[in-house]
C-alpha cells in the first residue's frame, strides 16, 4: 500500500469517527466572530446604565411581580448558557417588562433589557419569547451598539446616546427629541443585516444551551409577522431588519445544534403570566402614550398636574384620612382633600390650588429610585443631587440624617428655596428607606415655610402609616 493511499484513507476514517463520536454542536455550529471594537466594554456599561435611567423614566414599566419574576428567571437561564468567549464580567444582565402593546423588545449595551407586554402577550409559547430574549441579549454580547459606531468612525459624544440603541422605542420629552434628531440623521435606526444575522445565529446557539429549540425563534418571527395589521410590520420587525432568509438560517443553524429532544416550549409559568396579562386593562401602545404626555395627560405626575390652577388659598389638609395602595405592596394614609396624581414610577399628592404647569407647591410625593449603584447612600444621594438639579432655586439645608419610617431605617434630608410660583420660602424634605430588591423607596414632603407647622403635622402621620412589603416586588 501506498504511503499518499494510506494517510488519505485515515484522514476519511477520522473524519467519520468524529461525525458518528463527538455531538453536532463541537464540529458544525456556525462560528460567530466578535466584531471589531474600539471602545472600552466599561463605556457600554456606562451607555446601558444612562439610557436604562431614561428609559424607566420615560417608558411604563410593569409593576407586576410575578410577571417580572418570571422574565427575569428565563432571562437568567439564558444568560447562563451565552458561550464562555461572549461573556463580560462587566456585563450586568437585567430584564424589566414594559407596559405596552407593541410588539417589540429591546436591549441595551451593558445588559438592561426590556421585554414588552404585548411581545408576551403575542407568543405561542415560552420557546418564542425566550427567542426573541436570546436575540437581543446576542445584540448585547457582541457589543453591537458600540461596534456599529465603530463602523461609522464618528466621535462617541455627537452620535453615541440612548436615540442609537433603542431602535423602534418611542420616547416622549426632551429624550424623545434627542432620540429623534439621531434617527433622523440615520444612525442607529436598526442594527446592520451582518448584526442581525450574527444575532439570529447565537441567539439559536444560547437557545439550545439553554434547553430550548432554535426552531422556536423562527416561529417568532412568523407570530410577529402574523401580528402586524395594515400592511405595516411590528415594532421589532421594523428595528431588526431581515437580513435574507432569516427563517431559513435559522432552521439550518439548529440542524447543526445539539437541541435536546424535550425542549422547553408550553410551561405551565408562561401561560399562568400569559393569562394574567390578558387579565388585566389593554395596555397602550407606545404611540399612545406619547400623544398623551405631549397632550399632558396621565404618563407622569408632573404632567398630569399641568391643568391646574396656583392659588395663594391653599386648603389646610384635612384631618381625615383615606387610604392609597399600590397592589399589595404599598399601603399609606393620605389626607382627604388631596387630589392623586398617578405617574409610572411615582405619585403625588396635592390640594386644590396647590398643583398646575411647575409642579405642586403643596403636599407629598412617593416612588421608588433605581440607582446606579445599589447602594442606598449612593443611590439617595444620586437621587438628591438629580432633585437639585431639576429644581436650580432649592439648596441644601441639613446633612442626612438617621430615621425610622415604614418600620424601617432611613435617611432625611432637608432643601429649601425661594418658590418661583408664589415667591416665598419652600420647605422640601425627603425621607428614603432601602427595598429588598437594591431600589430606593422615597418620600418627598413639600410645603410653603410659613404653613410648616400645620403641615409637617400631616407629614409625620403620614409617614407613620406606610407600610411596605418588600416580599410582593
Amino acid at each position: 500500500m501506498k504511503k499518499g493511499h494510506f494517510a488519505k484513507t485515515f484522514a476519511v476514517f477520522v473524519l467519520m469517527w468524529s461525525l458518528v463520536v463527538l455531538p453536532p454542536a463541537m464540529i458544525a455550529q456556525t462560528a460567530v466572530k466578535m466584531p471589531k471594537n474600539k471602545y472600552k466594554v466599561q463605556d457600554d456599561v456606562k451607555l446601558g446604565q444612562q439610557a436604562s435611567t431614561q428609559v424607566e423614566q420615560q417608558f411604563p414599566i410593569l409593576n407586576d411581580a410575578l410577571t417580572t419574576q418570571y422574565v427575569q428567571r428565563v432571562g437568567a437561564r439564558l444568560v447562563a448558557a451565552i458561550p464562555q468567549q461572549f461573556r463580560q464580567t462587566a456585563f450586568d444582565y437585567e430584564f424589566q417588562v414594559v407596559n405596552a402593546s407593541d410588539i417589540n423588545a429591546f436591549a441595551l449595551p451593558g445588559g438592561p433589557m426590556y421585554v414588552n407586554r404585548g411581545m408576551i402577550e403575542a407568543a405561542r409559547n415560552e420557546g418564542e419569547m425566550a427567542g426573541v430574549m436570546a436575540h437581543e441579549i446576542s445584540h448585547v454580547a457582541l457589543r453591537h451598539a458600540t461596534a456599529q459606531q465603530t463602523k461609522l468612525n464618528n466621535p462617541w459624544n455627537q452620535i453615541l446616546g440612548i436615540g442609537a440603541i433603542l431602535g423602534g422605542a418611542i420616547l416622549a420629552g426632551e429624550a424623545g427629541a434627542q432620540a429623534g434628531q439621531i434617527f433622523a440623521a440615520g444612525y442607529f435606526l436598526r442594527y446592520s443585516r451582518e448584526y442581525e444575522t450574527q444575532a439570529d445565529i447565537l441567539g439559536s446557539q444560547i437557545m439550545a444551551n439553554a434547553g430550548y429549540d432554535p426552531r422556536d425563534l423562527a416561529g417568532m418571527f412568523q407570530t410577529i409577522s402574523g401580528e402586524g395589521g395594515g400592511g405595516r410590520a411590528p415594532e421589532w420587525l421594523s428595528s431588526h431588519p431581515d437580513p435574507g432568509n432569516r427563517q431559513q438560517k435559522i432552521l439550518a443553524e439548529a440542524q447543526r445544534l445539539d437541541v435536546s429532544p424535550n425542549p422547553i416550549k408550553e410551561t405551565p409559568e408562561f401561560r399562568r403570566v400569559q393569562s394574567r396579562l390578558r387579565s388585566m386593562p389593554p395596555a397602550k401602545s407606545l404611540a399612545e402614550l406619547q400623544q398623551e404626555a405631549e397632550r399632558g395627560q396621565n404618563t407622569g405626575s408632573g404632567g398630569a398636574m399641568s391643568g391646574g390652577r396656583y392659588s395663594q388659598n391653599v386648603p389646610l389638609p384635612s384631618t381625615r384620612y383615606r387610604a392609597y395602595e399600590v397592589g399589595n405592596w404599598l399601603r399609606m394614609n393620605v389626607p382627604q382633600n388631596w387630589r392623586e396624581f398617578s405617574g409610572q414610577r411615582d405619585a403625588t399628592f396635592a390640594p386644590e390650588g396647590a398643583y398646575g404647569d411647575n409642579g405642586f407647591t403643596h403636599g407629598m410625593m412617593i416612588g421608588v429610585h433605581r440607582g446606579q449603584s445599589g447602594q442606598f447612600n449612593r443611590d439617595i444621594d444620586e437621587f438628591v443631587k438629580g432633585l437639585l438639579q431639576a429644581n436650580s432655586y432649592l439648596r441644601q439645608q441639613t446633612n442626612y440624617q438617621q430615621t425610622q419610617f415604614a418600620g424601617r431605617q432611613g435617611l432625611a434630608i432637608q432643601l429649601a428655596g425661594r418658590s418661583p410660583i408664589y415667591g416665598g420660602n419652600e420647605i422640601v424634605t425627603i425621607y428614603a428607606a432601602p427595598l429588598r430588591n437594591g431600589e430606593t423607596f422615597y418620600v418627598i414632603a413639600v410645603s410653603p415655610q410659613q404653613q410648616a407647622g400645620n403641615y409637617d403635622r400631616t407629614f409625620r402621620t403620614i409617614l407613620n402609616s406606610v407600610r411596605l412589603n418588600d416580599a410582593s416586588l
